[in-house]
């Protein structure tokens, strides 16, 4: 297994740049992974492939204004992206701008000053701030779109789900930006029930696979949490022979973090709440323990979210599905169409 094999050719033409409205007016290519059978449905007819007692998990990651903007003591201007939160004041970002070396300071824009604790790896530092920095987030902050998507963001609640709860995300969980909460209501009038978890996205989601051999890999851990109230919830829809419908690949792999922990009883593993960072990295050969549907939208190329998903399906069907995509027209990345794997 190459990272090459998981490239494909995408016209640009085919990024989204701007989300459709309203949210489940999005095109849906269901693939059937038994079969290899394709469809071409709505978004909005996504109930049609759930039943009475399935669970559809949904992570509720909100993302924050996480891009920042400083001057250091000479009057150079950085910028920051926050990635995540160690504790009240320290956090791991990526600077852009030169000379951010260990104990450099610099003064954010509309809020306070900070230091740099550590430098890692390229541009990522951690830094701690002279005050915490989420009350100053609503006026100095900024929503970091993903660097594919060119055109400015009206509203940006549209690149929050509709029901985002907690804070802590650099990029949002771009398949849950599809469902409505009409669409939601629907759903669970019909008896498909619904559970959330967490899982904070950090920006290497964006990020491509450069070393040859895939497996080399480094991924990023992202912290999340499975609540005991959705680890019930999965438990009975399991014994009432219900199937998990995952939401994303955030979702997905929250599910399979928690799965690995949880003890396996007679008939089969009991989930139990769980909480606290993942680097799981699901490639072709996982072995999945829980998920038995995902909702996604169509993955950059060379990613991991793309060897995920094909992990899942299988490298050659999920390729031939893009393909197929591309031909039809379909609409790729944060605010493009989304892809129902069964």
């Amino acid at each position: 297994m190459k990272t090459a094999d998981f490239d494909y050719d995408l016209p640009e033409s085919a990024i989204a740049q701007t989300p459709l409205e309203p949210r489940d007016a999005s095109r849906l290519l269901v693939l059937h992974r038994s079969t290899g059978e394709l469809e071409h449905r709505k978004l909005r007819e996504i109930g049609e492939y759930l039943r009475a007692g399935d669970l559809l998990v949904l992570n509720q990651t909100r993302v924050i204004p996480a891009r920042l903007f400083a001057r250091k003591p000479t009057g150079g201007r950085v910028e920051l992206l926050l990635l995540r939160r160690l504790d009240s004041l320290t956090w791991d970002a990526l600077i852009g701008g030169k000379g951010m070396t260990v104990l450099q300071r610099a003064q954010i824009e509309h809020g306070p000053g900070l230091e740099v604790l550590e430098a890692h790896g390229g541009a990522e530092r951690r830094i701690r701030f002279d005050q915490p920095i989420e009350p100053y987030l609503p006026k100095a902050g900024h929503v970091p779109l993903p660097p594919y998507i060119h055109q400015e963001l009206k509203d940006p609640e549209r690149y929050q789900t509709v029901y985002s709860r907690d804070p802590g995300s650099a990029a949002a969980p771009t398949a849950g930006l599809h469902f409505t909460t009409p669409l939601l209501d629907k759903l669970r009038a019909s008896g498909v029930n619904v559970a959330t978890l967490t899982l904070h996205v950090g920006l290497d989601t964006f990020a491509p696979v450069t070393e040859e051999d895939p497996a080399g890999h480094l991924i990023h851990s992202e912290w999340c949490e499975l609540p005991q109230e959705t680890a019930d919830a999965i438990n009975q829809t399991r014994a009432a022979r219900g199937r998990i419908f995952a939401v994303g690949t955030t979702s997905v792999r929250t599910l399979e973090s928690a799965a690995a922990q949880a003890p396996v009883a007679d008939h089969g593993r009991l989930m139990t709440a769980f909480s606290g960072d993942t680097a799981l990295f699901i490639l072709p050969g996982y072995q999945f323990k829980l998920v038995e549907a995902m909702l996604t939208n169509f993955h950059l190329p060379k990613s991991t979210l793309i060897m995920l998903v094909s992990a899942f399906a299988g490298r050659e069907k999920i390729l031939e599905a893009y393909t197929t995509a591309i031909q039809e027209g379909y609409r790729f990345y944060s605010f493009g169409d989304a892809m129902l794997i069964l």
